[in-house]
């Protein structure tokens, strides 16, 4: 039997106070201290997953090695541990109804009347306890999405119940995340929201074994005492979860507060070694006392809400630190780049990336920011959807294949130098039928990309419809843009390049889910390096 520990993290007050990070951050410390840990979401949405969702809803959509689309805490989860997930870390309340549905349809339930108690409990619980079985994990982590209180948090809560009474108190703790706010006017913090939030939670039957509280000034030990008292925990309990320059200070001030001893004294677990945080403080040390700076545009559709592209910045962040470099974000919106104003709007950038995305809504600014790099030998840096305009841009203004495009935005295009994958065209459903996760490329010795990851085979995340339209492969090699990197199992092009422009590289999968703190993406680096050469110049 798995004597996997289980801590869980809810929310209180309001949403986005962080969870996720602390959830990362006490992960990061338990791991430095010798334990093996995961994190897992539970996302109280209908949604199967987020992969049918707007960026704008929920912020970007992240890929695991398995193929799982998943929400983006995931993202900060391995971004922290340098460990990968799997499907098994985000679960939706969309999931768990789809599976009780299905085993009442195939008659699993034996005629009983099918409930939230037991049936869906049951099935959260199961899903929660899928890691802490594999063998693998010293201690689970678990994030319930969404503030106690919401409706469609309650079934998650009532697992959580169960599972605390099942568990006993040695093996399953909750870590309530609430805020303290500061009133102005009166010129103090209040404990009252606190109150009200972990009253609401204790109401469904869950008790927290530790408030962290979100403030914007230190809380002082007064109100420390008064938080134990009407909250129910010791003082001691009681973390202080203060506003930080950057989400990469939280573990370190987290491990001054003591989150980690307090979770370890509970679980009744003797730690194997103290926290060292080197690599994670000298990442952090170079993040904050950069030598140089450099200014990248980065070309997308949703730049309105930055979370959309949040593996990017994240990466951005990494190989920033790599090469002492601040990376600074010139957000410009696809739809607003025209021909007129793309001087205007790029001018004197040191690095131009186009985004991701889907549809057809802001492609030509898209290509229009690809053909300024391009002619001013601007280090260019195309993902996914950026890549193929890369493609479709040389198309239509090197090899003159007037009107050049994807069968996405355009089905009756007579160069449809992008098309759909033969896999593709029967599928009618749109959630998770799109080539995912984890695939092997090839690449080519004499190539920009090969001099970035110094490896010939190299696996990437993907996700995405259409490909590079191999029809078209020679005619636009013989033009000059080479393919440097190769499937080889289904011989599609992932990357492709522009030998004699400084730094012009296209890559069909998603490399920013792979950057890490301790691993920043290779590519990444390159890329803020030779940014970095052009802001020289």
């Amino acid at each position: 039997m798995s004597n996997t520990k289980y801590v869980f993290v809810t929310g209180g007050v309001t949403s986005s106070l962080g969870k996720g990070i602390i959830a990362a951050s006490l992960a990061k410390l338990l791991q430095e201290r010798g334990f093996s840990v995961t994190i897992q979401k539970l996302d109280p949405y209908i949604n199967i997953d987020p992969g049918t969702l707007n960026p704008y809803e929920h912020g970007e959509c992240y890929v695991t090695d398995d193929g799982a689309e998943t929400d983006l805490d995931l993202g900060h989860y391995e971004r922290y541990l340098n460990i990968p997930t799997s499907q098994a870390n985000n679960v939706t309340t969309g999931r768990i109804y789809q599976s009780v549905i299905n085993k009442e349809r195939k008659g699993e339930f034996l005629g009983k009347t099918v409930q939230v108690i037991p049936h869906i409990t049951d099935e959260i619980k199961r899903r929660i306890q899928l890691l802490g079985e594999t063998g693998d994990f010293d201690i689970v982590i678990t994030e319930i999405g969404g503030t106690v209180g919401d409706i469609e948090s309650l079934p998650y809560v009532e697992s959580v119940r169960q599972m605390l009474w099942e568990k006993g108190e040695e093996n399953a703790i909750v870590i309530h995340l609430t805020l303290v706010p500061y009133l102005a006017a009166a010129g103090e913090l209040k404990t009252k929201p606190t109150q009200h939030s972990v009253k609401m939670l204790m109401q469904s039957g869950v008790s927290p074994d530790i408030l962290v509280c979100r403030t914007e000034h230190d809380i002082s030990d007064d109100i420390k005492r008064k938080l134990a008292l009407f909250c129910n925990v010791k003082k001691e309990d009681v973390i202080q979860s203060i506003d930080a320059e950057t989400i990469y200070d939280v573990p370190n001030l987290m491990l001054e507060q003591g989150l980690d001893t307090v979770v370890l004294n509970k679980l009744k677990l003797t730690s194997k070694k103290e926290p060292a945080l080197k690599t994670w403080n000298e990442f952090v040390q170079k993040h904050k006392n950069p030598q140089h700076e450099v200014e990248i545009a980065l070309i997308g559709k949703y730049v309105e809400l930055h979370d959309s592209y949040k593996s990017i910045t994240e990466a951005f962040i990494h190989a920033g630190s790599s090469n002492e470099t601040k990376v600074k974000v010139r957000w410009v919106h696809s739809e607003s780049l025209t021909p007129k104003n793309a001087e205007k709007k790029l001018q004197g950038v040191n690095g131009i990336l186009v985004a991701p995305g889907f549809g057809d809504r802001g492609i030509e600014g898209k290509i229009r920011a690809v053909k300024y790099a391009r002619e001013n030998n601007i280090p260019f840096f195309g993902i996914c959807l950026g890549m193929q305009m890369a493609v479709i841009e040389y198309s239509r203004n090197i090899l003159g294949l007037d009107n050049a495009s994807s069968t996405e935005m355009n089905k009756s295009t007579k160069h449809p130098v992008i098309n759909l994958m033969e896999s593709q065209k029967d599928v009618t459903e749109k959630g998770g039928t799109m080539r995912l996760g984890a695939w092997d490329c090839e690449l080519k010795k004499d190539s920009k990309i090969f001099k970035a990851y110094k490896s010939e085979l190299i696996s990437e995340r993907h996700r995405h419809r259409f490909e590079f339209n191999n029809d078209y492969l020679e005619q636009i090699e013989a033009a000059g843009m080479k393919a440097t990197g190769i499937n080889p199992k289904t011989g599609l092009v992932e990357v492709v390049e522009i030998p004699t422009h400084d730094w012009f590289v296209g890559v069909q999968y998603h490399p920013e889910y792979k950057s890490t703190v301790l691993k920043p993406h290779p590519l990444f680096v390159d890329f803020i390096k030779a940014s970095l050469k052009q802001s020289k110049k």
